[in-house]
């Protein structure tokens, strides 16, 4: 019992360290914003679309190598897809909180 509860453990740890190599890292490691603010909020806008992009061609991926049988990681690539989904969702909010909020700034009287 025992031995087949190490080999789960191992096999969930490769699992766990071959996504880690796979999947883009969720972090910001672009340039810090100038206190000028010049670039600061659009650039880190771009970036987070260029993330949720990355994640959504490496959930792509990851879904066509187990239908083509290079892989049968079906669960890791599910969860890179809900992964990118996710993003893809919270991307759109942050858009929708952004144009919402331009609109009310654009409706104040002058």
């Amino acid at each position: 019992m025992n031995n087949a509860i190490a080999a789960n453990l191992a096999h969930i740890k490769a699992q766990a360290a071959n996504l880690q190599d796979i999947l883009p890292q969720a972090a910001y490691d672009g340039p810090e914003p100038t206190a000028t603010g010049a670039g600061g909020f659009g650039q880190r806008m771009r970036d987070a679309v260029d993330s949720v992009n990355a994640q959504d061609h490496a959930a792509g991926r990851q879904m066509a190598a187990v239908d083509s049988g290079q892989s049968d990681d079906l669960v890791g690539a599910m969860l890179s897809s809900q992964q990118a989904s996710l993003s893809f969702s919270m991307l759109m909010q942050v858009r929708n909180k952004v144009v919402t909020a331009v609109e009310d700034l654009v409706k104040l009287p002058i």
